[in-house]
């Protein structure tokens, strides 16, 4: 439990250092990394909370 709650943390930490970075220099590139990291930590909170969810009901 706690490694994937520190490899979200992680995650969208990387995702915020990427918007850093397109801030900082307006490359695309940047923003598109940063908005694919964040997509996938979303996706991977959402599945980790639906087992916790699902563990408590059954």
């Amino acid at each position: 439990m706690l490694l994937f709650r520190w490899a979200i943390f992680f995650l969208l930490l990387a995702a915020g250092v990427m918007f850093a970075f397109y801030a900082g220099t307006g490359r695309p590139h940047y923003k598109r990394w940063g908005l694919l990291t964040l997509k996938w930590t979303v996706l991977a909170a959402l599945g980790f909370f639906a087992v916790l969810i699902l563990e408590r009901i059954a």
